[in-house]
């Protein structure tokens, strides 16, 4: 067992026990990640931040059913990742549209766009062009592709079949391809 494991699994224990300090550092490990994982999924920074706090809230007072088979980190993704996807079905239905973030343009002091800017900009182009894709591909690709979730994992998640969770991303993926070339 690794020391920040074993550290995190003394953390949990404190937080069972009511300690808020402990639970503050819980959150302070956790939060960022937690953030960037609700965001990708529903698309909004506000609702993202709050996804996250419920997903906090819920996790605490859950914290006595968390048994260990996994880490701290991935059970705490599957509450966040659950809770989005709640959220997000649930802003579709109420018809709400999500505001797109707007790309900027970085140059360096002679007007030249640098190597690290353009690897950005194409990854900001790939998320945005993911962002473009239907529902059901995008929230299959980021739970693939980003989120690092197998295709098990993905069909219980989004509660459907293991080979519509293979169609499905195989699809998404070929879309993805093709928007991209289309912009290129």
């Amino acid at each position: 067992m690794s020391h920040k494991r074993e550290h995190t699994d003394t953390l949990i224990q404190h937080c069972l026990k009511g300690k808020q300090s402990a639970q503050l550092e819980v959150y302070n490990r956790y939060y960022k990640a937690m953030y960037n994982t609700a965001l990708r999924i529903v698309k909004n920074e506000a609702e993202a931040e709050d996804i996250m706090q419920e997903s906090f809230l819920n996790a605490f007072t859950k914290l006595h059913t968390f048994r260990g088979e996994v880490t701290f980190g991935s059970w705490l993704k599957r509450i966040v990742v659950n809770n989005s996807i709640y959220h997000y079905k649930k802003q579709q239905k109420n018809n709400e549209v999500a505001i797109d973030d707007v790309l900027y343009k970085v140059e360096d002091n002679n007007g030249v766009v640098s190597d690290h800017v353009f690897t950005e900009r194409k990854a900001q182009k790939v998320m945005e062009t993911m962002n473009s894709l239907k529902d059901n591909y995008r929230i299959s690709l980021t739970l693939h592709l980003i989120e690092g979730y197998d295709y098990e994992e993905i069909s219980t998640i989004m509660n459907i079949s293991n080979a519509n969770c293979r169609t499905t991303i195989s699809r998404a993926k070929e879309s993805l391809r093709k928007k991209m070339l289309a912009t290129s």
